[in-house]
């Protein structure tokens, strides 16, 4: 396909009215004294979600890792060489209790994906590495992921998906700041 005829396609796709500009629709004409404009863009947010997902779960289905492996992993895998974080790191990085982080440390250590090692720099601690198998579980899965997400984005041109981006970073920026103790009355 030439690049007028992607972009024709990409053109005839924006006509065409989808499930939300039925709901929509809907809506005004049963609510016209409400404003249903944010349903416009965070339906469509909260069905590429789920379409999202669907293609998440089976990147990893395809390389035999669950989705809670592949966070632990890639939490290890972007800490670099050598591929090694403390158990603590860890559930910062992926939002979990201690209590599950553990559990799922003992899964993955199970399955020979990661090993446990003393903390060197403290007697009490350990650091949880990447084996070789690990690192070559998260890096198929990653690269297959990769690909279906770039499927999913091929209607975008790519200033399209940078101005996207942006505008979600916009968006998502006040959820991830971090978190202030002194915010919440905590001490």
């Amino acid at each position: 396909m030439t690049h007028v005829e992607d972009s024709r396609q990409v053109e005839d796709s924006r006509q065409v009215e989808d499930e939300v500009d039925r709901l929509v629709a809907a809506w005004r004409q049963e609510r016209p004294d409400l404003d249903v404009t944010p349903l416009e863009v965070l339906s469509r947010v909260s069905r590429l979600s789920r379409h999202l997902e669907r293609e998440r779960r089976a990147a990893f289905a395809d390389q035999g890792v669950e989705s809670w492996e592949f966070d632990v992993l890639t939490a290890l895998r972007r800490a670099g060489e050598p591929y090694e974080l403390s158990p603590g790191t860890l559930l910062r990085a992926t939002l979990v209790t201690s209590g599950t982080m553990t559990n799922r440390i003992d899964r993955l250590a199970a399955s020979g994906l990661v090993t446990r090692r003393p903390d060197p720099e403290d007697r009490r601690g350990v650091l949880v590495r990447l084996t070789p198998a690990g690192l070559h579980r998260v890096d198929a899965a990653f690269t297959d992921l990769l690909r279906r997400e770039r499927e999913l984005l091929a209607g975008l041109e790519q200033h399209e998906q940078q101005a996207l981006a942006g505008l979600l970073r916009t968006l998502l920026v006040p959820f991830d700041a971090p978190f202030d103790a002194s915010d919440s009355g905590v001490q």
